[in-house]
């Protein structure tokens, strides 16, 4: 019988060995072919439009200027950028630094999967499957040409990867600590240190805004615990020293760079621009008192009618679900927003706050209306599948490097990069690299990762709605499912981190602007992972008690 055991328990170790040799053989070949795909592709990073709020404060501290606000961006990325650019003085540095941090982000998506096993006592799922699962996961983000590609942007998108990553590693560490292994000192130590990255990610990307919030609100339980007094203290001064580091800088900062101040109240104003239209409409028709005398309002109404005309013209494929292209709307030398300043002799201020009175009317007079173009944007999201995943294989990186030479042509940008060799340098490459007809692929050899992200594009919703009718069935269930309480929560929290995300967006700009989505590709997997686990973890459960209930009768009526 011992020599039985004895041999049972030396066959589980051998299986153990080479089930853990399989893994980390697994895993070695998922980063090499990440590492090949990123160093395979030139290092010289791409710009936009919008690239210059990012690069121009960095540029000019280089060149002996003071670094400051630009197009109303947050400083925190253009720091970054100005740290990578003072340490290496070569733009390829950036690409080199954000690729480097998305392998990262691959390595931090594997330590939360595994530390997220704590959250399910004695799991159906054995550790194998958890693993394989965990580790598939990771393949698609760090193999998929979206994450490969984003990193080489000169955008805040290029480390949002990583910093979510570190954002919901922490999190599940602190709920670890807190409610389950009632830690204290790690428990403070994960909670400031989550706290500072909420507020980080939503500096570096302000479309995180609410989901940051949202990720920071299981901390209030912190507060309800009795006797942690001196661990609700700590907590708050890291809190506090978080945000002022993080805070203090951009107001200081963003005080001379007036977009900073208009940026969004135009954005609500010109994405809403058809129901304020007609509520101005409304307004004059009813000859309601307002604030503001009624020749004005009729010239903004007449004014803000005719360019939503001509913007459907100028564009007749923007914005489909607005109807209308707000963009038009915002950036048209003589588009509306030019003829409001206008209207209002440049005062910003009063400018302001006229977008903000006639945004919050439409919510007190036209709330439906509102909601439902809200719902339309979350719809994108959502339907008829999850756009936060692309699964194209391919990608042309020679017109992206003609649009880097276009976006950093504009004179007042080629005068200030002119006075740095680095960014010299990286023009002359730029302008190399547009004249090749480059392209992103996805290697042959690994036909499964489109397919993979293909599945999980489309299956999204579907795991979302299963995922959250079982939740409830868990949580309305007090015996038989309690072993699945932990798991069910954190799925909903997670899966309504994106959602939190999108509300965001879907309230204030659009969910068409397709980086919006696909900014939330690591947050998707990761809860659209967790939402499986949690769903067969049911399902095998279910199973159990079924043949159980099977069996018990038989045994029953063989009782003498």
């Amino acid at each position: 019988m011992i020599a039985q055991l004895a041999s049972n328990q030396s066959f589980r170790l051998r299986e153990d060995s080479l089930w853990r040799l399989f893994y980390w053989t697994l895993l070695a070949l998922v980063f090499a072919g990440a590492i090949w795909q990123r160093f395979k592709l030139p290092l010289d990073p791409i710009a936009d439009p919008d690239t210059w709020g990012y690069l121009s404060p960095a540029l000019r501290k280089l060149t002996g200027a003071e670094f400051g606000h630009t197009n109303g961006r947050n400083f925190v990325y253009p720091g970054f950028v100005f740290l990578v650019l003072r340490l290496f003085a070569d733009f390829r540095a950036i690409t080199i630094a954000q690729h480097f941090l998305g392998l990262l982000a691959g390595a931090v998506f594997l330590l939360t999967w595994k530390r997220a096993r704590i959250f399910v006592p004695n799991p159906r799922i054995g550790r194998v499957a958890h693993d394989l699962l965990g580790l598939v996961g990771a393949a698609i983000f760090l193999l998929q040409w979206q994450t490969i590609v984003f990193e080489k942007d000169i955008r805040p998108e290029g480390i949002c990867a990583f910093v979510v990553s570190i954002t919901f590693y922490l999190l599940i560490q602190f709920l670890a600590c807190f409610f389950l292994q009632h830690r204290r000192t790690a428990t403070v130590a994960y909670a400031i240190a989550l706290a500072f990255t909420a507020i980080f990610l939503a500096s570096i990307k302000p479309s995180f805004g609410l989901a940051s919030l949202f990720v920071l609100s299981p901390i209030i339980a912190l507060f309800w615990r009795s006797g942690w007094w001196w661990q609700k203290v700590w907590f708050s001064l890291g809190f506090v020293f978080s945000a002022a580091v993080l805070l203090l800088p951009e107001h200081f900062l963003s005080r001379n760079d007036e977009m900073s101040r208009t940026f969004l109240p135009t954005t609500l104003f010109v994405f809403h621009a058809e129901l304020i239209r007609d509520q101005l409409a409304s307004d004059l028709a009813k000859n309601v008192s307002l604030p503001y005398p009624r020749d004005r309002l009729e010239r903004l109404y007449l004014a803000l009618r005719t360019e939503i005309e001509k913007s459907r013209t100028a564009r007749q494929y923007a914005y489909h679900s607005l109807g209308f292209d707000a963009d038009f709307l915002m950036y048209d030398p003589n588009s509306i927003a030019v003829q409001a300043r206008r209207e209002f002799r440049g005062d910003v201020a009063a400018l302001c706050a006229f977008y903000r009175f006639y945004y919050g009317r439409i919510w007190e007079k036209r709330p439906l209306q509102v909601l439902a173009k809200v719902a339309r944007q979350m719809q994108i999201f959502y339907l008829p599948y999850c756009r936060a995943y692309d699964p194209r294989i391919s990608r042309k990186l020679g017109g992206e490097y003609q649009y880097s030479v276009v976006s950093l042509s504009d004179p007042i940008c080629r005068k200030v990069w002119m006075g740095y060799p680095p960014a010299v340098d990286f023009m002359n490459r730029t302008e190399e690299l547009a004249r090749r007809e480059l392209r992103f692929r996805q290697p042959l050899l690994l036909p499964l990762i489109p397919i993979a992200v293909l599945l999980m594009s489309i299956s999204y919703s579907t795991s979302l709605a299963v995922a959250l009718v079982l939740a409830v069935i868990v949580a309305l269930t007090s015996g038989r499912w309690r072993r699945l309480h932990l798991i069910a929560a954190l799925v909903v929290f997670s899966f309504s981190f994106n959602a939190a995300c999108c509300l965001e967006v879907a309230t204030i700009h659009s969910l068409e602007i397709r980086r919006y989505m696909t900014v939330q590709m690591y947050s998707t997997l990761l809860a659209q992972l967790l939402g499986l686990w949690f769903i067969l973890e049911f399902v095998v459960q279910m199973w159990e008690c079924r043949r159980q209930g099977a069996v018990q009768p038989t045994g029953a009526g063989d009782k003498p």
